[in-house]
C-alpha cells in the first residue's frame, strides 16, 4: 500500500470519528432535548440556533453553491455546451421547487388527516359544551380553534419532512467533497483538503443534531442521521479512490447535476425554515442577527483553509 492511499484511509477514518462525536454532542445531552426548561434554557438554545442558522447561511453561499457552479460550468465547457440560457441555476430552482412541492404535498395531507379528525370528534365536543350551557360550548370551540392554530404553526415550524430534506442535501454534499479528497493524486493536497473538510464538517453536524433535535424527530432516528451523514464523506473518499485504482472515468455530469439539485434543496431549507423560524419571533431580535452573523463569520473565516 502506497503512501497516498494510506493518507486518504486515514482521512476517512478520521472524518467518521470526528463528525460521530460532534454529531453525537446535542444527540446525547438531555440538556439539548428538554423543551420545558427555564426561560434562560429556552433563550440560550435559541441562540444556539441562530448560529446554526448562520453556519448553514455560509455553507449555502460561500461552499455549496460555489462548488457546484465550478464544476457544472467547467463541465459544460468541457462538453462545449453553449447556451444563453441559465441551465446551472434551472438546475438549483428544480431543486428548490421539487421540495417545496413534496413538502406542500405532505404538509396538505397532513393538514387534512387533522380537520377529519377533529370533525370525528367535534359532536361529542359540542354535546359536551351545550350540556354546561352556551358560554361553555363557545369556550370549548374557541379552544378547538387555537389548538388547531397551534398544530398548523407546528407544522410550519421544525418539521420531520424539512430536517429530513436538510439531512439528506447536506449529506449528498458531503459525499461530493469526500469524493475530492479520493480523487486527489498527491498526498499534500489530500491533507489540505481533508482538514478544511473536517473543521466544516464538525461545525455542520454539531448544528445538524440540534436542527434534528429541536425538530419532532425521535431521539433514535436523530443518532440514526448523524450515523448516515457521518458515513457519507468516507463513503465519498471510497469511491473516489475505487476510481483512481479502477483507472475509471467519473460521471462527473451527473455528479454536477446532483450537485445542483443538493444546492437547490439547501436554498430552500436555509431561507424558508432555518431562518425564519427564528427571525419570526420578536423575541431578543438584534442577539439573533449577532448569532446569525457570528455563524456565518465562523464558516467564512475557514474558507481561508480551504
Amino acid at each position: 500500500m502506497d503512501y497516498l492511499l494510506q493518507v486518504k484511509i486515514g482521512a476517512l477514518v478520521g472524518l467518521l470519528l470526528l463528525t460521530l462525536f460532534f454529531g453525537f454532542i446535542p444527540a446525547r445531552m438531555k440538556w439539548f432535548r428538554e423543551t420545558s426548561g427555564t426561560e434562560t434554557h429556552r433563550v440560550v438554545l435559541s441562540f444556539i440556533s441562530c448560529f446554526a442558522g448562520g453556519v448553514f447561511l455560509a455553507a449555502c453561499l460561500l461552499d455549496i453553491i460555489p462548488d457546484y457552479l465550478s464544476d457544472i460550468n467547467a463541465e459544460l465547457a468541457a462538453r462545449r455546451v453553449d447556451t444563453d440560457f441559465p441551465l446551472p441555476e434551472f438546475i438549483m430552482a428544480a431543486g428548490f421547487f421539487t421540495v417545496l412541492i413534496v413538502e406542500r404535498i405532505v404538509l396538505n395531507c397532513r393538514q387534512d388527516a387533522m380537520q377529519g379528525s377533529d370533525q370525528e370528534r367535534a359532536p361529542l365536543n359540542r354535546a359536551k359544551g351545550h350540556s354546561h350551557g352556551h358560554g361553555q360550548g363557545k369556550a370549548v370551540s374557541t379552544d378547538l380553534e387555537g389548538s388547531a392554530h397551534h398544530v398548523h404553526m407546528d407544522l410550519q415550524a421544525h418539521s420531520s419532512f424539512r430536517s429530513f430534506m436538510l439531512f439528506f442535501s447536506l449529506s449528498l454534499h458531503s459525499v461530493f467533497e469526500g469524493l475530492a479528497i479520493g480523487l486527489q493524486t498527491t498526498d499534500s493536497k489530500v491533507l489540505e483538503i481533508c482538514i478544511a473538510i473536517v473543521v466544516h464538517k464538525s461545525i455542520i453536524v454539531f448544528s445538524l443534531s440540534v436542527k434534528l433535535v429541536q425538530s419532532a424527530v425521535p431521539p433514535m432516528w436523530v443518532a440514526a442521521y448523524v450515523g448516515v451523514f457521518a458515513m457519507m464523506s468516507p463513503l465519498g473518499i471510497a469511491v473516489g479512490i475505487g476510481v483512481i485504482e479502477a483507472q475509471l472515468a467519473a460521471g462527473v455530469l451527473i455528479q454536477a447535476i446532483l450537485e445542483g439539485l443538493a444546492a437547490g434543496t439547501f436554498i430552500y431549507i436555509t431561507f424558508m425554515e432555518i431562518l425564519p423560524h427564528e427571525l419570526n419571533s420578536p423575541e431578543n431580535q438584534l442577539l439573533k442577527v449577532f448569532f446569525i452573523l457570528l455563524g456565518f463569520s465562523v464558516m467564512a473565516g475557514l474558507t481561508f483553509l480551504d
